[in-house]
């Protein structure tokens, strides 16, 4: 093992542990950082720790700012700023799995994949984290009534807006990165982005597994809630909500494959 991959780990090591003490991580969580973190910087050093690194930053400052006025939807939907290794694996997983074949293939459109893949979890988490700030109750694509904030499936436009800037944040991080900034590949980068997150909530709205509290009455995420079995309500049992997130990713970085030249 060479210097800059002693550097690489302790890096990385020290992120997950920071993110860990600061419960932005549970163990899990923790662990599954490493791992992921581990393998995008071997195989694109600084520059993929970077751009991941703002998606993890950012993520987590906005998780935590107004986290009071979300304490309820946690509650409901049995969901908590703390990250375990389902939710690393969820929004980090496909960006790994794309840098390595970018290692393999030598093919940049890869590399512009991984890209996509952080765009797109980073879109989603901050249209998850801010659009329930807006002051009205979002609308569901799945009823076009208002729901309650937190309810996967459902669109404000505070949380469009937000999704729209995360992408876009990431794309433009990335080509400043390349240090060849190009329109073309800034716009297609932000755009599968989004596209990611608009396939995420038409998901949610339609295959993600839902339940509902028989005690509250409430739609909720979880199995168990009040102290009581739920009963499912719509979408699949395999298909919850960090499914929905790998799958988002994952086909936002496949996209781009659809515009390779020939």
């Amino acid at each position: 093992m060479d210097s800059s991959s002693v550097i690489t780990f302790l890096i990385v090591l020290l992120v997950s542990y920071g993110g860990w003490r600061t419960k932005n991580l549970s163990f899990s969580g923790a662990l599954s950082a490493l791992l992921l973190g581990c393998i995008i910087g071997y195989f694109y050093h600084w520059k993929g720790l970077l751009l991941v690194g703002a998606f993890f930053l950012s993520s987590s400052i906005w998780s935590k700012l107004f986290s009071s006025s979300k304490e309820e939807i946690e509650g409901r939907l049995a969901k908590t700023s703390v990250r375990d290794w389902q939710q690393v694996l969820a929004n980090g997983g496909p960006a790994a799995l794309f840098i390595i074949l970018f290692h393999v293939t030598g093919s940049e459109w890869w590399l512009y994949s991984f890209a996509a893949a952080i765009a797109a979890s980073n879109s989603d988490t901050w249209a998850s984290e801010i659009g329930p700030l807006s002051r009205k109750d979002p609308f569901s694509l799945r009823s076009f009534k208002r729901v309650e904030k937190g309810t996967s499936g459902a669109v404000s436009m505070i949380g469009t807006i937000a999704a729209l800037t995360g992408s876009t944040f990431i794309s433009l991080l990335f080509c400043i990165l390349i240090d060849s900034f190009q329109w073309k590949l800034f716009i297609l980068i932000s755009a599968a982005g989004f596209l990611g997150n608009v396939l995420d909530t038409v998901a949610g709205a339609y295959l993600q597994v839902e339940f509902t509290c028989p005690v509250c009455k409430s739609s909720t995420e979880a199995a168990v809630h009040c102290g009581t079995d739920t009963v499912r309500s719509k979408g699949f049992l395999w298909l919850n909500n960090e499914g929905v997130n790998f799958l988002s990713s994952f086909l936002a970085g496949t996209a781009l494959l659809f515009f390779i030249p020939g």
